[in-house]
Protein backbone atom coordinates (compact mmCIF):
# COMPACT_ATOMS: atom_id res chain seq x y z
CA UNK A 1 0.00 0.00 0.00
CA UNK A 2 1.57 3.62 -0.45
CA UNK A 3 0.21 6.31 2.09
CA UNK A 4 -0.56 9.94 1.44
CA UNK A 5 -0.34 12.80 4.05
CA UNK A 6 -4.50 12.26 5.20
CA UNK A 7 -5.02 10.08 7.81
CA UNK A 8 -8.90 9.57 6.47
CA UNK A 9 -8.06 8.98 3.55
CA UNK A 10 -5.33 5.90 4.24
CA UNK A 11 -8.15 4.78 6.52
CA UNK A 12 -11.03 4.15 4.20
CA UNK A 13 -8.11 3.43 1.29
CA UNK A 14 -7.28 -0.04 3.25
CA UNK A 15 -10.76 -0.90 3.89
CA UNK A 16 -11.81 -0.73 0.72
CA UNK A 17 -8.10 -3.14 0.23
CA UNK A 18 -9.41 -5.69 2.61
CA UNK A 19 -12.62 -5.53 0.89
CA UNK A 20 -10.80 -6.34 -2.87
CA UNK A 21 -9.01 -8.57 -0.65
CA UNK A 22 -11.92 -10.74 0.77
CA UNK A 23 -13.23 -10.57 -2.56
CA UNK A 24 -10.81 -12.59 -4.20
CA UNK A 25 -10.44 -15.02 -1.64
CA UNK A 26 -8.76 -13.90 1.62
CA UNK A 27 -9.14 -15.20 4.75
CA UNK A 28 -7.02 -13.50 6.83
CA UNK A 29 -5.73 -10.05 5.85
CA UNK A 30 -2.83 -8.16 7.53
CA UNK A 31 -2.40 -4.11 6.34
CA UNK A 32 0.90 -2.99 6.54
CA UNK A 33 2.59 -0.98 9.69
CA UNK A 34 1.10 2.07 11.05
CA UNK A 35 -0.98 2.28 7.48
CA UNK A 36 -2.92 5.64 8.47
CA UNK A 37 -0.27 7.42 8.16
CA UNK A 38 2.97 8.26 6.47
CA UNK A 39 5.99 6.84 8.08
CA UNK A 40 6.00 9.86 10.61
CA UNK A 41 8.83 8.78 12.76
CA UNK A 42 11.55 10.45 10.13
CA UNK A 43 11.50 13.09 12.66
CA UNK A 44 10.92 13.85 15.95
CA UNK A 45 7.50 16.14 15.76
CA UNK A 46 5.77 16.65 18.89
CA UNK A 47 2.68 17.64 16.93
CA UNK A 48 2.81 14.20 15.50
CA UNK A 49 1.38 12.57 18.34
CA UNK A 50 -2.13 14.17 17.66
CA UNK A 51 -2.04 11.11 14.86
CA UNK A 52 -2.32 8.90 17.68
CA UNK A 53 -5.61 6.96 18.21
CA UNK A 54 -7.42 5.32 21.30
CA UNK A 55 -7.82 1.33 21.15
CA UNK A 56 -11.01 0.56 21.54
CA UNK A 57 -11.81 3.97 19.32
CA UNK A 58 -13.56 5.23 16.40
CA UNK A 59 -10.62 3.70 13.80
CA UNK A 60 -10.89 0.06 15.66
CA UNK A 61 -14.86 0.08 15.47
CA UNK A 62 -14.48 0.69 11.41
CA UNK A 63 -12.04 -1.92 10.69
CA UNK A 64 -14.41 -4.85 12.70
CA UNK A 65 -17.06 -3.40 10.92
CA UNK A 66 -15.43 -4.57 7.85
CA UNK A 67 -14.14 -7.44 9.03
CA UNK A 68 -17.74 -8.50 10.10
CA UNK A 69 -18.74 -7.22 6.66
CA UNK A 70 -16.37 -9.42 4.88
CA UNK A 71 -16.05 -12.40 7.41
CA UNK A 72 -12.38 -11.98 7.46
CA UNK A 73 -10.25 -11.89 10.09
CA UNK A 74 -8.00 -8.21 10.11
CA UNK A 75 -4.42 -7.30 11.27
CA UNK A 76 -4.42 -3.67 11.27
CA UNK A 77 -1.19 -1.82 12.63
CA UNK A 78 -2.07 1.38 14.54
CA UNK A 79 -0.14 4.10 16.80
CA UNK A 80 -1.97 3.85 19.90
CA UNK A 81 -2.61 6.68 22.24
CA UNK A 82 -3.16 4.54 25.61
CA UNK A 83 -2.96 7.58 27.92
CA UNK A 84 -1.90 11.05 27.75
CA UNK A 85 2.23 10.98 26.94
CA UNK A 86 2.15 6.93 26.74
CA UNK A 87 2.08 5.64 23.17
CA UNK A 88 2.37 2.43 21.50
CA UNK A 89 2.79 1.15 17.99
CA UNK A 90 0.26 -1.09 18.67
CA UNK A 91 -1.38 -4.41 16.03
CA UNK A 92 -4.73 -5.27 16.94
CA UNK A 93 -6.51 -8.88 15.48
CA UNK A 94 -10.08 -8.59 14.54
CA UNK A 95 -11.97 -11.68 14.15
CA UNK A 96 -14.68 -12.48 11.45
CA UNK A 97 -17.74 -11.76 13.97
CA UNK A 98 -15.61 -7.90 14.59
CA UNK A 99 -14.60 -8.74 18.09
CA UNK A 100 -11.23 -7.82 19.24
CA UNK A 101 -9.08 -11.34 19.28
CA UNK A 102 -5.35 -9.62 20.26
CA UNK A 103 -3.92 -6.73 20.93
CA UNK A 104 0.28 -6.60 20.37
CA UNK A 105 1.97 -4.15 21.56
CA UNK A 106 5.35 -3.23 19.24
CA UNK A 107 8.58 -4.93 21.50
CA UNK A 108 11.64 -4.11 20.05
CA UNK A 109 11.47 -0.08 19.54
CA UNK A 110 14.41 1.47 16.79
CA UNK A 111 16.45 4.66 16.95
CA UNK A 112 18.00 4.84 13.79
CA UNK A 113 17.89 7.92 11.49
CA UNK A 114 14.86 8.47 9.88
CA UNK A 115 13.31 5.50 12.24
CA UNK A 116 13.14 7.65 15.70
CA UNK A 117 10.55 5.56 16.85
CA UNK A 118 11.83 5.91 20.44
CA UNK A 119 10.61 9.67 20.62
CA UNK A 120 7.19 8.34 19.98
CA UNK A 121 6.82 4.61 21.44
CA UNK A 122 7.05 2.90 24.58
CA UNK A 123 7.95 -0.69 24.16
CA UNK A 124 5.61 -3.31 24.78
CA UNK A 125 4.44 -4.98 27.63
CA UNK A 126 1.88 -7.33 26.73
CA UNK A 127 4.21 -10.01 25.94
CA UNK A 128 4.16 -12.22 22.91
CA UNK A 129 1.04 -14.14 21.88
CA UNK A 130 -0.79 -15.89 19.70
CA UNK A 131 -4.33 -16.33 18.74
CA UNK A 132 -6.90 -19.03 17.30
CA UNK A 133 -8.44 -17.98 14.00
CA UNK A 134 -11.22 -19.98 11.71
CA UNK A 135 -7.98 -20.68 9.90
CA UNK A 136 -4.87 -21.03 12.03
CA UNK A 137 -3.08 -20.34 14.91
CA UNK A 138 -1.65 -16.81 14.40
CA UNK A 139 1.17 -14.47 16.01
CA UNK A 140 1.61 -11.09 15.22
CA UNK A 141 4.74 -9.12 15.40
CA UNK A 142 5.65 -5.63 13.98
CA UNK A 143 8.82 -4.28 11.66
CA UNK A 144 11.23 -4.15 13.58
CA UNK A 145 10.59 -7.04 16.04
CA UNK A 146 11.27 -9.27 12.56
CA UNK A 147 14.95 -9.07 13.11
CA UNK A 148 14.82 -10.71 16.47
CA UNK A 149 14.30 -14.54 16.72
CA UNK A 150 13.58 -14.75 20.43
CA UNK A 151 10.35 -12.99 19.25
CA UNK A 152 9.58 -15.40 16.62
CA UNK A 153 10.31 -18.23 18.69
CA UNK A 154 8.69 -17.62 22.25
CA UNK A 155 5.71 -16.56 19.33
CA UNK A 156 5.98 -19.97 18.24
CA UNK A 157 5.83 -21.59 21.07
CA UNK A 158 2.37 -19.78 21.83
CA UNK A 159 1.21 -22.15 18.85
CA UNK A 160 1.57 -20.36 16.36
CA UNK A 161 1.15 -21.26 12.71
CA UNK A 162 1.66 -18.17 10.93
CA UNK A 163 3.75 -14.80 12.08
CA UNK A 164 2.51 -11.90 10.65
CA UNK A 165 4.63 -8.68 10.42
CA UNK A 166 3.08 -5.58 9.67
CA UNK A 167 6.21 -3.60 8.17
CA UNK A 168 7.21 0.19 7.20
CA UNK A 169 10.75 -0.13 5.83
CA UNK A 170 12.77 1.21 3.25
CA UNK A 171 16.06 2.57 1.97
CA UNK A 172 17.71 5.53 2.36
CA UNK A 173 17.76 7.32 -0.89
CA UNK A 174 21.67 8.15 -0.69
CA UNK A 175 22.52 4.56 0.16
CA UNK A 176 20.54 2.56 -1.72
CA UNK A 177 22.79 2.47 -5.08
CA UNK A 178 25.69 0.70 -2.74
CA UNK A 179 23.69 -1.10 0.07
CA UNK A 180 20.22 -1.37 -1.41
CA UNK A 181 20.11 -4.93 -2.24
CA UNK A 182 21.94 -6.37 0.58
CA UNK A 183 19.29 -4.62 3.20
CA UNK A 184 16.51 -5.98 1.50
CA UNK A 185 17.87 -9.42 0.99
CA UNK A 186 19.10 -9.59 4.85
CA UNK A 187 15.42 -8.54 5.51
CA UNK A 188 13.98 -10.91 3.59
CA UNK A 189 16.53 -13.93 5.00
CA UNK A 190 16.26 -13.37 8.66
CA UNK A 191 12.11 -14.10 8.20
CA UNK A 192 12.71 -16.96 6.65
CA UNK A 193 15.34 -18.32 9.13
CA UNK A 194 12.21 -17.44 11.22
CA UNK A 195 9.74 -19.70 9.01
CA UNK A 196 12.28 -22.87 9.04
CA UNK A 197 13.57 -22.41 12.76
CA UNK A 198 10.45 -22.60 13.86
CA UNK A 199 8.43 -24.75 11.39
CA UNK A 200 5.63 -21.90 10.27
CA UNK A 201 4.69 -19.45 7.83
CA UNK A 202 6.03 -15.73 7.74
CA UNK A 203 3.85 -13.14 5.83
CA UNK A 204 5.65 -9.83 5.97
CA UNK A 205 3.67 -6.73 4.60
CA UNK A 206 5.41 -3.78 3.95
CA UNK A 207 4.65 -0.39 2.35
CA UNK A 208 6.04 1.09 -0.93
CA UNK A 209 6.53 4.85 -2.20
CA UNK A 210 8.53 7.41 -1.40
CA UNK A 211 7.44 9.52 1.70
CA UNK A 212 8.95 12.48 3.79
CA UNK A 213 6.56 11.95 6.41
CA UNK A 214 4.02 14.36 5.72
CA UNK A 215 1.44 14.62 7.88
CA UNK A 216 -1.12 17.07 9.66
CA UNK A 217 -0.07 20.06 7.32
CA UNK A 218 3.88 20.01 7.53
CA UNK A 219 6.12 20.24 5.31
CA UNK A 220 8.55 17.84 3.27
CA UNK A 221 11.89 18.12 5.16
CA UNK A 222 15.00 15.90 3.75
CA UNK A 223 15.54 12.88 1.49
CA UNK A 224 13.25 11.20 2.93
CA UNK A 225 12.94 6.98 2.85
CA UNK A 226 11.94 4.99 -0.40
CA UNK A 227 10.05 2.15 1.15
CA UNK A 228 10.67 -1.20 -0.60
CA UNK A 229 7.45 -2.67 -0.85
CA UNK A 230 8.30 -6.75 -1.30
CA UNK A 231 6.13 -8.08 1.06
CA UNK A 232 6.48 -11.69 0.95
CA UNK A 233 4.67 -15.00 2.31
CA UNK A 234 7.34 -18.07 3.23
CA UNK A 235 6.50 -21.40 4.22
CA UNK A 236 7.78 -23.65 6.86
CA UNK A 237 10.82 -24.53 4.43
CA UNK A 238 11.66 -20.81 3.95
CA UNK A 239 10.27 -21.06 0.67
CA UNK A 240 8.78 -18.24 -1.31
CA UNK A 241 5.27 -18.46 -1.76
CA UNK A 242 4.86 -15.34 -3.31
CA UNK A 243 6.50 -12.05 -3.16
CA UNK A 244 5.00 -8.39 -3.87
CA UNK A 245 6.40 -5.61 -6.45
CA UNK A 246 9.09 -3.33 -4.94
CA UNK A 247 7.19 0.05 -6.35
CA UNK A 248 3.91 -0.54 -7.13
CA UNK A 249 0.44 -1.28 -4.95
CA UNK A 250 -0.23 -5.14 -4.47
CA UNK A 251 -2.25 -7.38 -3.05
CA UNK A 252 -1.15 -10.51 -2.66
CA UNK A 253 -3.84 -13.78 -1.61
CA UNK A 254 -2.07 -17.27 -1.10
CA UNK A 255 -4.00 -20.70 0.14
CA UNK A 256 -1.63 -22.25 2.50
CA UNK A 257 -1.78 -26.17 4.46
CA UNK A 258 -1.63 -25.42 7.98
CA UNK A 259 -1.27 -29.42 7.78
CA UNK A 260 2.42 -28.46 6.51
CA UNK A 261 3.63 -26.94 9.89
CA UNK A 262 2.66 -30.22 11.39
CA UNK A 263 5.11 -31.85 8.53
CA UNK A 264 7.75 -29.67 8.49
CA UNK A 265 8.34 -30.25 12.58
CA UNK A 266 8.44 -33.57 12.44
CA UNK A 267 11.23 -33.68 9.83
CA UNK A 268 12.95 -31.21 11.42
CA UNK A 269 12.39 -31.64 15.04
CA UNK A 270 14.22 -28.32 15.97
CA UNK A 271 10.95 -27.64 19.03
CA UNK A 272 11.51 -31.29 20.09
CA UNK A 273 15.88 -31.04 20.86
CA UNK A 274 15.83 -27.42 21.98
CA UNK A 275 18.20 -27.63 25.24
CA UNK A 276 15.84 -25.39 27.57
CA UNK A 277 17.98 -26.41 30.63
CA UNK A 278 21.24 -24.32 29.05
CA UNK A 279 19.88 -21.21 27.69
CA UNK A 280 19.59 -19.02 31.01
CA UNK A 281 22.52 -16.86 29.14
CA UNK A 282 19.52 -15.72 26.55
CA UNK A 283 18.36 -13.10 29.39
CA UNK A 284 21.46 -11.67 30.07
CA UNK A 285 22.21 -8.37 28.29
CA UNK A 286 26.05 -9.85 26.59
CA UNK A 287 28.30 -12.95 28.42
CA UNK A 288 28.23 -13.38 32.03
CA UNK A 289 26.90 -9.98 33.02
Amino acid sequence: MRMGADHEANLARALDKAREAAAIGAKIVCLPELFCAQYFCQREEHLFFDLAVSIPGAETARIAAVARETGTTIIASLFERRAAGLYHNTAVTFGPDGAVLSVYRKMHIPDDPLYYEKFYFTPGDLGFKAVDTPQARIGTLVCWDQWYPEGARLTALEGAEILFYPTAIGWHPAEKAEYGTAQYEAWQTIQRSHSIANGLFVAAINRVGHEHGEALGTKTEGQGIEFWGGSFLADPYGRIIAKASHTEEETLVCEIDPALVEEARRHWPFLRDRRIDAYSGITKRFGSE
